[in-house]
């Protein structure tokens, strides 16, 4: 699934981001590289280079944030038949080094205005859990390529 899952919250953060970018930003940086032309010689002009260049940012991100809503699926995801899915709280145990650790399971977007730390479906971690019933023994490759052991322990509808 290449959905991207989001709380109502985030979507609307995400289009309010999308709308400012689109509109207020994009105008002050068209502004400022056309003040900046007509300050003469544009090789060595920092503030044309400087403005293009966060124009070109600003674009970028445009098109990030039209994908990632375009692509999302908002609010809160059922559980699925006890199976771990984007949007859950997931705590899962290692049994090699005997700890444990809680993680969201989501998008990135939504790391900025949670406490809890939050794994991509497509991080190596995330990728392992997605999919995995509570009590599931699994194991995973590190980008180094060392193998860890874990077991899911719980899985919970985030209720940020």
């Amino acid at each position: 699934m290449n959905a991207t899952w989001l709380t109502q919250e985030a979507f609307d953060r995400l289009r309010a981001e999308l709308e400012d970018r689109m509109g207020p930003l994009r105008e002050e940086i068209k502004n400022r590289i056309a003040a900046a032309r007509e300050e003469g010689d544009l090789k060595e002009n920092g503030g044309y280079h400087a403005a293009r260049e966060e124009q070109g940012k600003n674009e970028a991100r445009i098109r990030q944030l039209a994908h990632m809503i375009e692509n999302s699926v908002i609010g809160k995801p059922d559980m699925e038949d006890g199976l771990v899915s984007q949007g859950m709280v997931v705590t899962v145990h290692f049994p090699d080094l005997d700890d444990t650790e809680t993680f969201l399971l989501g998008s990135r977007e939504e790391a900025a205005h949670t406490s809890i730390d939050v794994y991509s479906p497509t991080s190596p971690l995330g990728a392992a859990v997605l999919g995995q019933e509570i009590g599931a023994e699994i194991s995973y490759e590190t980008p180094n390529g060392k193998t860890i052991r874990i077991t899911v322990v719980t899985a919970e509808v985030y209720q940020g």
